[in-house]
């Protein structure tokens, strides 16, 4: 803005500042809904750490292969249920610019007589990013033998987070464990939902014998006992299916035994819009029940669905977790949550390998993540909420 002349600089400061003001009504006023709600959003801060941490978690899960040092199954036999090896830079024989850890060494127990993998102070091995190891298929498609991190020594296994009672890494274990839990999470969401949409659109839009057939297919599907229902489908699985294969019947399962309450709430909000003035007239134009429904009907609340889908999240990854955990889900090799948390059910554990409740960790950070992503986007789709 020009400086009008004659003016004096504290009237020329205050004309900036109304332009400024200006300038922001204007753009507060001419953003869409969507603007709207991720400016709500942006200042949730919680709302922003959570979703930092589970894009954080997204990533490590994606690229497993090249953050984990091992492959799922890889395994230590002369690390047997051994302690996490927490890199140093310094020890009782000085310091290092490169961190490193300590060599290992077998003894035997005075107590039980049994050969027990301990830490040798003695011996350094240093790690390096970017080491060479293992060859890998990143995101199925790119053959490396590079991953983040790794000991300079290739005869030697660094072990962040210890090994359990075959040798193998907790931490790469881990990894690949938190890509097939999310998206297990997320294949299972996007299936209900589009079962919800459908399902409830119809139920909403047509109304009379035909919501009244829904609703009570709908309350069948709600009432059927999920526990005993899984238990049949797990013995019913045949035995000779890959990995892959029960992987996607774990997904489609929980996706279609989870749609009847998004499918309610999409119905109910259908049946309270269904006869408002803009509905009327785009079914006098003669617009498709379709058109309708997605074009005019939908739009008017999708924030709320939004919300609605992120806090299905964690009710599905929890079902998977809880069912790996009883046996009734994924089967090894294949790892999850669930299928590591199934490790950590002595009281054996609990004493001599607690390392092994890692992963218990993750399914509560990213449960507690995604409840407080839809109190925030709960927040950001109120229009009344103000925004500054």
């Amino acid at each position: 803005m020009a400086v009008v002349e004659g003016l004096d600089p504290s009237s020329s400061r205050d004309l900036k500042r109304a332009e400024k003001e200006r300038q922001k009504l204007l753009k507060y006023y001419s953003a869409s809904q969507w603007t709207l709600i991720w400016w709500r959003f942006r200042r949730h801060r919680s709302a922003m750490v959570a979703a930092t941490i589970l894009v954080l978690m997204a990533v490590l899960g994606l690229f497993a292969e090249f953050v984990a040092p091992y492959g799922p199954t890889a395994r230590d036999t002369k690390y047997i249920d051994g302690r996490p090896q927490i890199p140093m830079f310094c020890d009782a024989h000085g310091c290092s610019a490169v961190p490193f850890v300590h060599g290992v060494r077998t003894e035997r127990d005075p107590v039980t007589l049994r050969a027990k993998t301990v830490p040798d102070p003695d011996t350094r091995v240093y790690l390096e990013f970017f080491a060479k190891g293992e060859p890998v298929k990143l995101l199925g498609v790119i053959e490396t033998d590079i991953h983040l991190f790794g000991l300079a020594d290739p005869k030697a296994m660094l072990h962040l987070w210890g090994t359990d009672d075959l040798g193998r890494d907790v931490f790469s274990r881990t990894m690949y464990a938190t890509r097939n839990s999310l998206s297990i999470g997320v294949l299972g969401v996007v299936i209900s939902f589009v079962l919800a949409l459908v399902i409830g659109g119809i139920a909403g839009y047509a109304g009379g014998m035909t919501d009244n057939v829904i609703q009570r297919v709908t309350e069948v599907v709600r009432v059927v006992p999920i526990i005993p229902l899984y238990m049949g489908l797990a013995a019913a699985m045949p035995k000779e299916w890959s990995t892959t294969q029960v992987y996607f019947a774990m997904t489609l399962i929980l996706g279609l035994f989870g749609w009847p309450t998004l499918a309610r709430r999409i119905r109910s909000q259908l049946l309270s819009i269904r006869n408002e003035d803009y509905v009327v007239a785009a079914r006098l134009a003669g617009a498709k029940a379709s058109r309708i429904i997605g074009q005019h009907m939908l739009p008017s609340f999708t924030s709320f669905i939004i919300v609605d889908l992120v806090i299905s999240f964690p009710y599905m990854i929890l079902a998977e977790t809880a069912l790996s955990f009883v046996g009734l889900g994924l089967r090894p090799p294949t790892v999850s949550w669930g299928v590591l948390l199934q490790q950590a059910q002595s009281v054996r554990v609990i004493e001599q390998t607690p390392w092994l409740f890692i992963p218990a960790g993750f399914v509560v950070v990213a449960v507690l993540a995604f409840t407080v992503i839809g109190d925030g986007l709960r927040d950001a789709a109120d229009p009344y909420s103000e925004v500054r």
